[in-house]
């Protein structure tokens, strides 16, 4: 049988996807300047703070729909990037608050997240030729590099205060992990093949902590990266530092590995003396991806995946969130592509019927972003629908090589 990955009405039917859910995010400017919040039918909430991380997805996500050549995308990666070089900008210490309340008020403290989804949407946008995006690039990898990068540990320290003045105790996985989607995408938009090492050196340490805990990902860490297996124990459900393993993540990583891995490989010249051979990307993505399949996708006895699990692989916090189930579809798709292995065909197949049957929303747009343990949409964590990037990358990883990345790429004409 021919993988749906190689099918074309399947691909067509991605395309269609795709398409549907950019109209989604038609009106997602703010009114202060950047992306909102969305809500249930792709309305903006303009009453909530604009916020960075929001909006440089909403950048990302436009100037890829700009280079499938869908109509409205440039102007709507315009707007969004506007706030990343206005409202959103710390114009007297640097780098980007991590929101903006409707009042004017900046949030305190800036966030490598944050700042990691800066160089993603720039590094996106200067593929795409968007005005000013390649400035902003220069100067979100700057802040980066210079506020975040810690060049001892080979990874991005987590949070400052507002003036860069004092750095926060905790550090953090989540932040890394995108930092090293941004890292590459950087590396496709300069030619710089440092930003690529850099990711390679964060990948080194998050599967050398994986391997060591059975691959399930520590995520929190002390300032001397000692982990903190028991970190937001009274708060299983954070949505950006959740409790135990999160089984989302353990995908998104093995998907990331292997377009590190071909990322390395297409640059040509073999990773530093002490940095993760490239050789262990590959079994390092599929230990990750069996794991978190094993623990997470029909773990109580529901379909679905669940959120979180502790330590043995046990459910913790049992809700369905929409990207765990677009990160499966992506990596399950990129190890198809890396190993030829029937096996994740047929994931990547059982994946999206799935996602047809609890997440697309055909009446009001877009994909429920939360279901509880039943598959009932609720909003506890993510209320409405707040932006498309999660699911737009679900319908353009299957249909391009794992390198260049998705910019770089449709820019190139590698489109399925």
């Amino acid at each position: 049988m021919t993988p749906w990955t190689q099918l074309p009405p399947h691909l067509r039917w991605l395309d269609e996807e795709c398409r549907r859910l950019l109209a989604f995010g038609a009106r997602a400017a703010h009114p202060l300047g950047g992306a909102a919040w969305l809500g249930p039918t792709g309305e903006p909430a303009v009453d909530e703070p604009v916020r960075t991380w929001i909006t440089a997805r909403t950048v990302h996500v436009q100037s890829l729909g700009h280079l499938l050549g869908v109509p409205g995308c440039g102007p709507r990666a315009d707007a969004a990037l506007a706030g990343l070089t206005g409202v959103l900008r710390d114009a007297e210490h640097g780098g980007w608050h991590p929101s903006v309340a409707a009042d004017g008020t900046p949030e305190g403290g800036k966030a490598a997240y944050d700042h990691a989804f800066v160089v993603l949407a720039a590094s996106s946008a200067a593929v795409a030729g968007r005005p000013g995006a390649r400035a902003l690039l220069d100067e979100a990898l700057a802040v980066l590099d210079e506020r975040f990068w810690d060049d001892a540990a080979g990874l991005c320290a987590d949070r400052w205060d507002t003036a860069w003045t004092a750095l926060d105790d905790y550090r953090g996985v989540n932040a890394n992990m995108h930092a090293v989607e941004a890292l590459m995408a950087a590396a496709d938009a300069t030619g710089d093949p440092r930003w690529r090492g850099r990711a390679l050196r964060i990948a080194t340490s998050v599967v050398g902590w994986a391997r060591a805990t059975s691959w399930r990902i520590p995520e929190h860490f002390d300032p001397q990266w000692r982990p903190l297996p028991e970190h937001h124990a009274d708060q299983p459900d954070h949505p950006f530092q959740p409790y135990g393993a999160t089984v989302g993540h353990a995908l998104e990583w093995a998907r990331l590995l292997l377009h590190l891995e071909a990322g390395l490989a297409a640059a040509g010249p073999a990773p530093a003396s002490g940095d993760l051979p490239g050789g262990e990307l590959l079994p390092a993505a599929r230990a990750l991806y069996a794991q978190a399949v094993e623990d997470g996708w029909h773990a109580d006895g529901a379909s679905g995946f669940v959120y979180t699990t502790d330590w043995d692989g046990k459910p913790v916090v049992r809700d369905r969130m929409h990207w765990v189930a677009a990160e499966a579809i992506g990596a399950a798709a990129a190890l198809h592509r890396r190993t030829g292995e029937d096996r994740y065909a047929e994931d990547y197949r059982r994946w999206w019927d799935w996602t047809a049957e609890h997440l697309l929303d055909l009446r009001d747009g877009s994909w429920v972003h939360q279901l509880d343990a039943t598959n009932t949409p609720t909003g506890t964590v993510w209320p409405g629908k707040p932006d498309l990037y999660h699911a737009v990358q679900a319908t353009l990883v299957p249909r391009l090589p794992l390198a260049p990345g998705l910019a770089a790429g449709l820019r190139a004409g590698l489109l399925a």
